[in-house]
């Protein structure tokens, strides 16, 4: 194939010019004459091929109608498929971040998690636009059948406009947001304004295709094999599932409801929460659903508002917890696993250091006690409604605790993550020390089996 070509009669140059806010006399889009789908009557289609800096050639086409007025425009893919998907998540809080250029493939995706907003893939040509035209693009499909739902469903076109003005108020950044485009065929881009130094607010995601995917993008055929293995997998993923279990306070038969749940920023947790109807007994642990991580983790945040209560956080089994503060420190085992809010958690340390603490109620009640008890609860509380600033460290040899970053993907300035290596006893206590991964080879009766 030949690398150059003449377009009008205007020189010799590449075929697929570097894309420029500039208008180019040599490289200018070309004209063909079509039909217009709308009227039947003929319109003309321009063909643009050209190369985003950083991305890759791309074909821009825009096709208008002078007799009906009608216009469609449309972008496409120059090159082949990628060997692996593509996940763009930008964290949008500035004009400039809607001022961002991007390209959507039509096999992408779009979210805004915040709105929990979707546009499925393939039910959008691909478009050349900015973060603020993916919007509108968005506002103008949901407006284009209003009148008929306002005439056939009044409920629903009053929610679908309520929805609508929240999306448009996204352009106004009365607070940040954030924008997802997940493209299986690895040919989407959102604009780094900063190339080709890192940008803070972008993170670009690699993974490899599943099989759903492949046959999605007409790679490979799914087999009902593939089909049965993703729909399970989904189903665990969605379901709650039950299995018998004996009470741990009276013995009686029980059930304990177990469900898998993805954790943003973070990774797949295990929740599971038994009810005892026989002496009404719950208790609720989590467990993280991956492997112990190679480092440990020190999660450090400065409470310094009420708002900081609603963060989510996740407290491994093998976590412990400080508040210097108070003097305070909770070792590992003691709570269990918990998945709750900071003002759970703390609400968890008051009940088990003062409520159930058999030294502040009954007969052996110490008075010396019972008042640094009492002073201990009374601080909890005003760190609890923002009435006293402190520090909660959270130290998790596993490397499987977690606390929820409001400014993510941004670094969070009232928190600190600590990564640091494993002491000899901390990694004897989670039993790593005599664990054997490397070239094992198991053994019966002293003899390796083959």
């Amino acid at each position: 194939m030949a690398l150059n070509c003449s377009q009008s009669g205007r020189g010799i140059g590449p075929v697929f010019p570097d894309l420029s806010a500039e208008d180019s006399e040599d490289f200018g889009p070309t004209q063909i004459e079509s039909l217009c789908m709308n009227c039947y009557q003929n319109g003309m289609t321009r063909l643009l091929l050209t190369k985003i800096p950083f991305f890759r050639e791309i074909i821009v086409s825009s096709f208008a109608c002078d007799n009906c007025g009608w216009v469609n425009n449309e972008i496409q893919s120059a090159g082949k498929i990628q060997e692996q998907g593509v996940r763009y998540t930008v964290h949008v809080s500035s004009r400039q971040d809607l001022n961002r250029e991007v390209v959507k493939a039509d096999s992408a995706s779009t979210k805004i998690p915040e709105l929990d907003f979707e546009i499925p893939p393939f039910t959008q040509k691909g478009a050349l636009s900015t973060v603020e035209g993916l919007i509108d693009r968005a506002v103008g499909g949901l407006e284009q059948n209003q009148p008929a739902r306002k005439a056939t469903d009044p409920d629903v076109a009053y929610k679908v406009e309520e929805f609508i003005e929240k999306l448009k108020k996204l352009k106004e950044l009365e607070t940040p947001f954030t924008l997802v485009i997940d493209d299986p065929s690895g040919n989407s881009f959102i604009e780094n304004p900063y190339a080709p130094q890192k940008d803070e607010a972008l993170m670009i995601t690699h993974y490899k295709r599943n099989a759903k995917q492949d046959s999605m993008l007409g790679l490979q055929e799914w087999t009902q094999e593939e089909k049965k293995t993703e729909n399970i997998q989904e189903d665990l993923r969605n379901e709650v599932l039950q299995f018998p279990t004996n009470c741990p306070e009276c013995n009686a038969s029980a059930e304990t409801n177990m469900k898998l749940v993805q954790i943003p920023h973070f990774k797949e947790v295990i929740i599971m929460a038994t009810n005892c109807e026989a002496c009404g007994h719950r208790t609720n642990e989590v467990k993280s659903g991956g492997a112990t991580e190679p480092l440990g983790t020190k999660i450090s945040l400065w409470i310094t508002d009420p708002s900081d209560m609603t963060r989510d956080l996740l407290k491994s089994e093998t976590c412990s917890i400080a508040i210097p503060e108070l003097e305070f420190e909770l070792g590992m085992g003691i709570l269990g696993g918990k998945f709750t809010t900071l003002e759970g958690l703390l609400a968890d340390v008051k009940e088990l250091i003062v409520t159930k603490n058999p030294f502040f109620i009954g007969d052996s009640n110490d008075p010396e006690k019972f008042v640094k008890l009492k002073e201990f609860a009374s601080k909890l509380d005003e760190i609890m409604l923002g009435k006293k600033e402190a520090h909660l460290i959270l130290n998790d040899p596993a490397g499987n605790s977690y606390l929820q970053n409001l400014y993510a993907p941004d670094p969070d300035p009232q928190m600190t993550i600590e990564k640091y290596e494993r002491t000899f006893e901390q990694n004897e206590e989670l039993g790593l020390n005599d664990m054997k991964t490397e070239n094992y080879q198991p053994q019966k009766n002293g003899q390796i089996v083959q």
